[in-house]
């Protein structure tokens, strides 16, 4: 038997062994799922890529669509969602709400209603407004609960975040995945020190989504994780406690310190990475709420300059050269403001970035696999049987 075949077997057979629980379950945040949850999202998503690249057919739907809402920019969710419901065998709608009857009135319960008659999984990112995002995706939700409890709906669809106010479980996932390939194994992180470092960015706004999925999840494994950030840019301070906890509890640590250098030092990982700070956020929030257009533009300036006090917050090779053997793993999840290349001054000099470029590249790439295993594990009973009855029958793409 062939080493890539014999792999996908065993990692069946150990997935089979796992004690997992999401059918008929959103996947809204990774800390609501279990450690077994996440490491069986992690398997699947790794059994999806070795059976695509043997071109083994995995259109496990014979017809639905897999719904799209992008309150907010995107090109590698975007695209990863997409791809992901093809793989599976979904057609996909990417939703406009401004060629819906929103604007005329529509309410969530009902729009969310009107998509899901032959909808399988939605997608969400709704991230800029700190208090709107998750609630959102909670009130779809229930809005699905309420259609399928009183018959509107055939089935209830699935609804997978893709990146709001608190968590970028997608992201997140991709990230620890890449880990997991990088260290060969998740029990190899454990005592690992993970840097999930502010820097500095000429914009502002950008949400805490990442930095706070980032330390809750890898808490979750033993890792050493470290958060810095300048004073004032705080993350949400109960996901900060959820860090903590998460940390004690799987023999790691967790700490926060105001010096990018600090945490730099003798890292295994570096992640840095732009964000505005919760205080702002929930300004900004209030502000946009009122339709507070003058207060919005004072906002950003303020802010804009309050980062500009930060500029020595950048990964350049003097930072580099304070981690574990002057070569720890960078992380982003792109695009990252390239100092030189995309702005004058950034998260990240153009030599530190181009010496990891295509490492960030391979990191991206697991997205796709890692939501296609959310829905299929979101959507089917038996997900673990389906895929391997398409292992043992082997049928190939075509092409």
């Amino acid at each position: 038997m062939r080493e890539p075949i014999l792999k996908t077997k065993n990692m069946l057979v150990s997935l089979k062994k796992m004690n997992f629980n999401m059918y008929r379950k959103d996947f809204l945040l990774t800390w609501n799922k279990s450690t077994e949850d996440i490491k069986a999202i992690l398997t699947l998503s790794e059994i999806l890529r070795g059976l695509y690249r043997d071109n083994v057919n995995l259109r496990v739907f014979q017809t639905g669509l897999g719904i799209s809402l992008f309150r907010d920019m995107s090109t590698r969710t975007r695209m990863a969602y997409a791809s992901a419901c093809n793989l599976l065998g979904l057609g996909t709608f990417d939703m406009d709400e401004s060629k819906t009857q929103i604007t005329h009135g529509e309410t969530v319960r009902e729009t969310s209603n009107m998509i899901s008659f032959l909808s399988e999984v939605i997608g969400i990112r709704d991230d800029m407004f700190v208090g709107r995002g998750h609630n959102f995706m909670k009130e779809v939700a229930e809005s699905l609960d309420e259609g399928f409890e009183k018959g509107v709906l055939g089935h209830r669809p699935a609804v997978i975040n893709l990146q709001c106010d608190f968590d970028h479980p997608t992201q997140t996932l991709t990230d620890l995945q890449h880990l997991n390939h990088y260290f060969g194994s998740l029990e190899n992180l454990r005592g690992k020190k993970i840097a999930m470092s502010w820097a500095y960015s000429p914009s502002y706004g950008k949400p805490l989504s990442v930095p706070q999925g980032v330390i809750a999840l890898m808490s979750r494994f033993g890792a050493e994780v470290c958060l810095a950030h300048p004073e004032g840019y705080g993350l949400m301070p109960d996901i900060i406690d959820k860090t903590g906890e998460f940390a004690k509890g799987s023999g790691g640590s967790f700490t926060v310190t105001d010096d990018m250098k600090e945490a730099f030092k003798d890292a295994d990982v570096i992640y840095p990475k732009s964000w505005a700070p919760f205080e702002v956020m929930e300004q900004r929030t209030r502000l946009v709420n009122k339709e507070d257009e003058k207060g919005l533009d004072e906002l950003e300036k303020e802010c804009l300059a309050r980062n500009a006090e930060h500029k020595d917050w950048v990964c350049d090779e003097d930072m580099l050269s304070l981690t574990k053997d002057k070569s720890a793993i960078y992380l982003h999840c792109l695009p990252a403001d390239v100092q030189g290349v995309s702005c004058e001054h950034g998260e990240v000099t153009e030599g530190v970035f181009e010496k990891y470029r295509i490492q960030t590249y391979r990191q991206a790439r697991h997205k796709p696999f890692i939501i296609a295993a959310m829905i299929l594990m979101c959507c089917f009973r038996d997900p673990v049987s389906l895929i391997d009855d398409k292992f043992r029958g082997n049928k190939h793409r075509t092409g």
